[in-house]
């Protein structure tokens, strides 16, 4: 990615925390797995310990209701260009296996799914004219 990239995680706040963790970690990996440079830097400690790092760029997780995401989700959809959109369907909790929600995703309509979180990589405009006015998550 030539710009200057951002990246934005935003969640529903009324989830219970152990949900709104796995959504916030799953969606996270998706984000990874489009784009790998986000992360992939080993470091090393004055021990020699070797670590991964997590993430080179700052993530902000932010918060929506379920109408903020959709829309949100949907609009950046139709972006082009080099960009991620990483959702997490609430469906997607009730199956244990990719291959479950590989199968079962064709089947669904994203503008009639309740969408538990969405994450964003892309350029810093993009993602500010996105996100700019939603509140961290505290």
């Amino acid at each position: 990615m030539s710009e200057k990239m951002r990246l934005a995680i935003i969640v529903n706040p009324e989830l219970p925390l152990g949900l709104l963790a796995n959504t916030v970690s799953a969606i996270a990996i998706g984000m990874a797995a489009k784009f790998p440079m986000l992360a992939g830097t080993a470091l090393s400690d004055t021990n020699g310990n070797r670590i991964d790092v997590s993430s080179k760029y700052p993530v902000p997780i932010l918060q929506g209701d379920a109408i903020q995401i959709k829309a949100l989700m949907l609009k950046a959809l139709q972006s082009a260009g080099e960009r991620a959109v990483v959702p997490f369907p609430a469906f997607a909790r009730s199956l244990h296996a990719f291959e479950q929600y590989e199968q079962a995703f064709p089947e669904r309509d994203l503008t009639e799914e309740l969408i538990d979180g969405v994450g964003l990589v892309g350029p810093d405009k993009w993602v500010k004219s996105l996100t700019g006015n939603l509140k961290l998550l505290r």
